[in-house]
């Protein structure tokens, strides 16, 4: 027993820094297996060469994307900065007509704003509570998302692996779970699958809805860069309050450039198309496998990424998923079992 400890213990430690990419590649391998089946009997039977173009379509639609994300992040940061420290130099132009008339807030804006543009003093001294702190943030955002391509680059990598030995690590993890729980075992994998299908159909399926929804929405509106907006937003509305952060700014800067009638646009189609989409489609996917509460999807969204990196983003909601369903499950009154009279 002793000797059976260690080794369990030493095999933990040697697979410690790879358990994210192990998680990662396992639940993608399990959503994407009928896709695997189906290629595999379009070649033939051969499970090599299925696996080797599900890995390479995964790398195309998944890694790819997010290495050109974080490249750009990287690559435009810097210059940003500098152009929006060079354009407030000359001095903050004058508030637009229509800021007064905001309810509530309007005047208070205004009064703010001419106080900005009437002294440069107060202006730099403003932007230097923001530029800093901006760059930074920018900066560490453009960090995790490199490190979440090299997850998911070993994920991908393991997921080979996975999808041409699945069959047989299925067959040997059902045996295992057989030894553990019993007769439960049937309906624990069905809820386990159920439940993982479910999250991530309904995360990602609706991450892809919105960054297609979006960069139509920036190419009528006539946003710059509307592929790589669309992009951000795919990846951001895995957040609970992502796409608002990428339509929201596009409409300020519809106003900034004195297009109020577009602004007004994206604002509506923002609101309306892009995020709505969140609350039709994520539930309908998921509801099929599995009911996450909103509280659970936020605190697997942000534990996740604490915990695990940017993958974490879909990983913390499906594993909090999963315990929830196998939770409900254990809890059901027909899962009690009574013990016989004497």
């Amino acid at each position: 027993m002793a000797a059976i400890a260690v080794l369990v213990i030493g095999c933990l430690l040697v697979l410690q820094p790879f358990v994210t990419a192990l998680l990662s590649a396992a639940i993608v391998s399990f959503s994407t297996w009928p896709i695997y089946k189906w290629l595999e009997r379009k070649l033939g039977g051969r499970r090599w060469l299925a696996a080797l173009v599900m890995t390479l379509f995964l790398i195309v639609i998944i890694v790819l994307p997010l290495a050109w994300l974080a490249l750009t992040i990287a690559d435009s940061v810097a210059p940003a900065i500098d152009e929006l420290r060079e354009f407030f130099a000359e001095g903050l132009p004058g508030p637009p007509d229509w800021l007064v008339s905001i309810p509530l807030i309007g005047d208070t804006l205004d009064s703010g704003w001419r106080e900005l543009t009437a002294s440069k003093a107060v202006l730099n001294e403003t932007l230097k509570k923001f530029i800093q702190p901006a760059r930074e943030g920018l900066l560490q955002f453009g960090l995790i998302v490199g490190e979440g391509v090299l997850q998911l680059s070993l994920a991908t990598f393991i997921g080979y692996f996975f999808y041409r030995d699945g069959e047989a690590l299925v067959a040997a993890a059902r045996v295992g779970a057989g030894r553990i729980v019993g007769t439960l075992m049937p309906d624990l994998f069905r809820t386990v699958g159920g439940t993982i299908k479910g999250v991530v159909y309904g995360l990602l399926g609706t991450a892809i809805v919105q960054g297609v929804v979006a960069a139509i929405g920036f190419m009528i509106a006539g946003v710059p860069g509307p592929v790589l907006l669309g992009t951000a937003t795919f990846f951001l509305s895995l957040l609970p309050i992502g796409p608002p952060l990428i339509w929201g700014g596009a409409a300020a800067w519809l106003v900034y450039q004195d297009q109020l009638g577009w602004a007004v646009f994206m604002a509506v189609y923002g609101f309306f198309a892009i995020s709505g989409i969140d609350n039709v489609v994520k539930p309908l996917l998921i509801s099929r496998g599995s009911s996450l509460p909103f509280v659970l999807v936020f605190l697997g969204v942000f534990g996740g990424v604490i915990a695990f990196g940017f993958v974490g983003i879909f990983l913390g909601p499906t594993l909090l998923a999963v315990g929830l369903a196998l939770a409900q499950r254990w809890t059901r009154p027909d899962a009690v079992r009574t013990l016989p009279e004497a």
